[in-house]
């Protein structure tokens, strides 16, 4: 298994349509061409087969203008202590094929080298699926509670000590 930044962007929507993922590629194509490097995608045998996208976020506004909700805000600081700048892994898929044979603790051994190496402490992620929970729990990452507004739980993982 492979980690890249960034891509080809006719290869990912390819890949996208590939495997009938359900996101806005719409959205996602626009945050991309403005940032490549919040894109990582995962290939093996030169396929993609997996991607996670990442932005940079504070614990007040989720998007430049866009206000988180009280319970969203609150959660934040219970988990960081206070208004903080973070990272938030904002996706993570991979082809139904390739999964559990531990390729996701290889990404997140990759994405937290990579993160810190762009001087980054704090990362967030937001799930619900029942397999992302679980790889979140084992990976370390500290539980801050199920957001029914959001219908998703938060998790924060400090790279603090990480070397």
């Amino acid at each position: 298994m492979r980690f890249d930044v960034g891509c080809d962007l006719e290869e990912f929507k390819e890949y996208w349509n590939r495997n009938g993922y359900d996101g806005n590629l719409d959205h996602l194509m626009n945050v991309v061409v403005k940032d490549p490097s919040q894109l990582i995608v995962w290939s093996e045998k030169n396929k993609i087969v997996g991607h996670a996208v990442w932005h940079e976020t504070n614990t007040e506004e989720h998007r430049k203008g866009d206000a988180r909700d009280k319970e969203d805000r609150e959660a934040l600081y219970k988990l960081l202590g206070k208004k903080k700048d973070f990272v938030e892994l904002h996706e993570i898929w991979l082809s139904k094929e390739y999964r559990g044979k531990g390729y996701g603790n290889e990404f997140f051994d990759f994405f937290e080298t990579y993160i810190k190496g762009r001087g980054y402490v704090d990362l967030v992620f937001y799930a619900h699926h029942p397999a992302a929970l679980a790889i979140f729990r084992k990976h370390g990452y500290k539980e801050g509670g199920y957001l029914a507004g959001l219908k998703e739980h938060v998790f924060h993982y400090s790279l603090e000590h990480v070397p």
